[in-house]
């Protein structure tokens, strides 16, 4: 796993071999990254320093080929002669910028190091080792402690910084990374995932040029305008084939990843806290620790760097009662109700909800005193007694009388100054004394950075949720953070740093003594989707856009670098709010099946086949649903542009299903090939597509071709047709070897305009077919 050999240190895992060691001028080299090799010969390795290179500055004039600037490294200094991006930057006690760590000592110890507040990646110290390295600029007497701890299983290994000062006097971080490696100029294109609100994590692929390319959100979260995450690959690299490295951060505020090309080719990648608005004093004996970073490697492509992601999340991310605990199918009261909730009102709500299925009633926002609109009543969390007369209590015993188990959305961050926790204490928010403060959805932030506000959130959500059934918290966040000031920090550049301290404390307050309790994290959607909320969140609310073709996209990038078993996805009504698209109701269950599934929209405007339809749908699900949550997820590359194939596959390759959507209709469209993977090559299938429902109205006058009456498209029989009657689409079945079917399935004609009968597929615009992959034995 992790072994020293005359200055190289070999870092394997079961696939993959990480490579460096010390320079004799104490440097840690950085050698190699990538597939497994096994006694490698690090000569035919590293990079060679044969010849002096003009325009550069040398470490030690006793070798002129020794220079840091061409030096593939794996921590870099400022001031040495390396002019690339460093990973640290530190203002001295005689207030320069000049650092030089070179190697003091290393250790080797069984299982991952704990963190003083932050959280971090966890194993049974059987399963890991971490590597210590020491490194010492010895003018100022820091230390700086490099940790490397390796998931062998899952193809990860983790990184962080620790800096300690020794000397008598302060020093200042003003940038400290998670993470730094220089990587080889194979390295050409970058995979990142950007959007906002209602458009997170949109993919989205460049080449890796000459210069430096920055990911950073400042905005206090983690954001939705970049993930922490990303992909370096080789140009070869496609969904199945080739070499990409994945990079994240266990942290859920302000980052930074920088990517750079050096004059020399190779590729400088880093990533840790944002040095926007940051100032960290370090005295005598203090210590800062960075947040664990987490990288992996796989020569299968996306899907397999994907695929340990994915893995590493849900063995050693996510914990507690709901690690690889199968989730509920929840109703979400929001986008049916908005705040217009009562009792009377949601209960018959809930019987509706659980005859479709459902097996959580989430109540969402607007059940709290004075919360008729977002501008009052943040902070106080008393249920209204004009809304709830019996009080919360009861109507979670009446929801389990349902059926059901009973969540709640609750937002703890944050304070509407229409309340009497403002009134009362009016310096718990996040204001500058003497400067207006800027507002976000008619709210203010409270000041996590001190521990009496922290004490009070605590103490709040103890009361709530000791004082009723409450299974499942939806935790939300509905604005950004300006105005940033507390009255307890000596330096405001340690604020946004202290903040997400203070959130994990509370966290690990509220729900480490409630492990029973389902945590959902959210941020108007995906704003805070990063693997520190998941270390207390099994799962997050993706987007606050439910539209599946939306979806198609939000998902699938998320899909890059964390599991579906995380990703909060739900059925919602049509037309969409976010986008007024008309979608079928299979093709947004097709979508939302691809994660944690949940419903919003409202049951009593369901027709009666649309009701069996959900109903059947969700039957179906959760039949499969351990294959959909914890299945091995895989995305296809289409030669067709309006269409996105996902799949997930049973580990052992017992059973598989996959998902062909269509975006846009193209008119005689051509055949399509249903790709497949992750079966066993050997083993015999069947397939089968699961029958879809399709309402009269999408063929409007067409439907007279079929009818042995003409109706008027637009006359009340042909809408009482509608709305009583369904009509069904083609079901295919194929069966055979996992390797021919892994060649691709040649399936029917779709509709093309013409000659259509009971083997057309009948695909429009924003349809959708599943299909069952099973071992008939």
């Amino acid at each position: 796993m992790i072994r020293y050999d005359n200055g190289i240190f070999f870092l394997n895992t079961n696939k993959t071999s990480y490579i460096f060691r010390i320079t004799d001028r104490g440097h840690p080299e950085h050698i190699y990254y990538g597939s497994r090799l096994d006694d490698p010969d690090v000569a035919s390795l590293e990079l060679k320093r044969t010849a002096a290179v003009g325009g550069t500055v040398v470490y030690d004039e006793s070798d002129p080929m020794y220079c840091l600037d061409i030096l593939p490294l794996e921590w870099s200094g400022i001031g040495k002669g390396d002019f690339r991006q460093s990973p640290c930057e530190l203002k001295m006690p005689d207030g320069t910028f000049v650092t030089d760590f070179v190697y003091q000592s290393h250790e080797i110890i069984d299982g991952p190091i704990p963190m003083s507040g932050l959280p971090g990646a966890y194993a049974d110290p059987a399963e890991t080792k971490t590597l210590s390295v020491v490194l010492t600029d010895r003018l100022f007497d820091l230390d700086l402690r490099l940790f490397y701890t390796v998931f062998p299983a899952v193809d990860v290994i983790t990184r962080r910084a620790e800096l300690r000062n020794r000397c008598d006097r302060p020093v200042i971080i003003r940038k400290m990374m998670s993470l730094m490696i220089d990587l080889p100029p194979t390295c050409t294109e970058r995979t990142t995932l950007h959007g906002g609100w209602i458009k997170e994590a949109h993919k989205q692929t460049e080449p890796i040029g000459n210069g430096i390319y920055v990911l950073e959100n400042t905005t206090g979260a983690s954001g939705n305008r970049t993930n922490t995450g990303f992909l370096i690959s080789d140009p070869r690299a496609s969904e199945s084939f080739g070499g990409v490295y994945g990079f994240n951060l266990i942290y859920s505020g302000n980052h930074y990843s920088a990517i750079e090309r050096s004059h020399a080719g190779t590729v400088r990648v880093m990533t840790g806290i944002s040095p926007h608005c940051f100032e960290w004093p370090l005295g005598e004996e203090d210590v800062f620790e960075t947040p664990e970073a987490v990288m992996t490697y796989s020569d299968g492509g996306f899907n397999g760097t994907s695929g340990n992601f994915h893995d590493f999340i849900n063995r050693h991310i996510v914990r507690g009662d709901w690690k690889d605990r199968e989730r509920p199918v929840l109703y979400n009261t929001w986008e049916s109700f908005f705040f217009d909730v009562n009792e009377r009102k949601l209960l018959g709500a809930a019987r509706r909800a659980a005859k479709l299925g459902a097996e959580l009633f989430v109540l969402d926002d607007g059940w709290f005193a004075g919360r008729k609109d977002d501008t009052a009543g943040l902070g106080d969390y008393e249920p209204d007694p004009r809304k709830f007369p019996h009080g919360l209590a009861r109507f979670a015993e009446r929801i389990e009388r349902i059926g059901m188990k009973f969540g709640i959305w609750v937002e703890p961050e944050m304070v509407n100054p229409r309340s009497r926790l403002f009134r009362e204490h009016p310096d718990y928010a996040i204001r500058i004394p003497g400067r207006p403060e800027s507002y976000g959805r008619n709210q203010l932030v409270l000041d996590l950075t001190r521990s009496e506000v922290c004490d009070y959130i605590v103490d709040r959500l103890a009361e709530l949720l000791d004082g009723a059934a409450i299974t499942y918290v939806k935790w939300d966040m509905n604005r950004h953070i300006t105005d940033m000031y507390s009255s307890v920090l000596p330096d405001m550049g340690m604020f946004f740093h202290s903040y997400i301290l203070g959130l994990y404390d509370v966290l690990a307050r509220v729900f480490g003594p409630r492990p029973h309790i389902l945590l959902e994290s959210c941020s108007s959607g995906g704003n805070r989707f990063d693997m520190g909320m998941l270390c207390f969140s099994p799962q997050i609310w993706a987007s606050d856009n439910t539209d599946p073709i939306e979806r198609l996209a939000i998902q699938s990038g998320l899909s890059y670098l964390y599991p579906l078993s995380t990703i909060g996805a739900h059925i919602s009504c049509s037309p969409h709010q976010q986008t007024l698209r008309d979608t079928p109701i299979a093709t947004r269950f097709n979508v939302s099946a691809f994660g944690v599934l949940g419903c919003e929209l409202d049951p009593s405007h369901l027709t009666v086949p649309e009701r069996r339809e959900i109903r059947c749908m969700i039957d179906f699900y959760k039949e499969n649903r351990r294959l959909f949550q914890f299945g091995r997820f895989l995305r296809h590359d289409m030669s067709k542009d309006n269409k996105v194939c996902w799949q997930v596959a049973d580990p052992e390759g017992e059973s598989s299903i996959a998902g062909l959507f269509n975006l846009l209709g193209h008119a005689a469209d051509t055949p399509d090939i249903l790709p497949l993977g992750g079966l066993v090559p050997d083993r015999d299938y069947k397939i089968r597509t699961i029958p879809r429902a399709i309402r009269a109205k999408r063929f409007g006058g067409l439907i007279n071709h079929i009818l042995p009456i003409r109706v008027d498209p637009n006359g009340f029989l042909f809408r009482l047709i509608d709305r009583f009657h369904k009509m069904s689409d083609c079901v295919e079945s194929y069966s055979g070897k996992g390797h021919q079917l892994m060649s691709g399935i040649a399936l029917s004609t779709p509709f093309i305009g013409t000659y259509y009968n009971e083997h057309t597929r009948l695909l429009g615009d924003y349809d959708s077919n599943l299909y069952i992959i099973t071992d008939p034995r």
